[in-house]
């Protein structure tokens, strides 16, 4: 029980430090809050509800890896090293890529809400 707790601690200190110190994440808790309520409105089912809501978790998740990758190459060193670079870099594409699979996700559940107003 001790060590759930302290597990629980610990991820509420990176949930705070994220939130206070990446932009980033503020965006995507922004962009959590909104999307649960709409994924409840606009959801047809259960799953396609839990499907909205995940994608845009997802990106937090690979949000918070990046930061922690780039946090720690920014603890190896301040220099410029074209490797540390090319590792920021592929954090960042993460990131991208989540963002395309959740707005990917979204378009396609509400296409047919979209297609029926037009």
């Amino acid at each position: 029980m001790q060590r759930i707790l302290r597990a629980t601690l610990n991820t509420l200190n990176g949930l705070r430090a994220a939130a206070s110190s990446e932009a980033a994440f503020r965006q995507e808790l922004f962009a959590l809050a909104l999307s649960v309520p709409l994924a409840i409105l606009i959801g047809t089912d259960n799953w396609t509800r839990l499907a909205m809501i995940v994608v845009v978790m997802a990106v937090m998740v690979v949000e918070l890896l990046n930061t922690a990758i780039e946090k720690l190459a920014d603890r190896v060193t301040r220099e410029h090293d074209p490797l540390i670079g090319r590792v920021k870099d592929m954090g960042s594409a993460a990131v991208f890529l989540a963002d395309v699979n959740a707005v990917v996700c979204w378009l396609l559940i509400l296409w047919p809400v979209i297609d029926k107003d037009s």
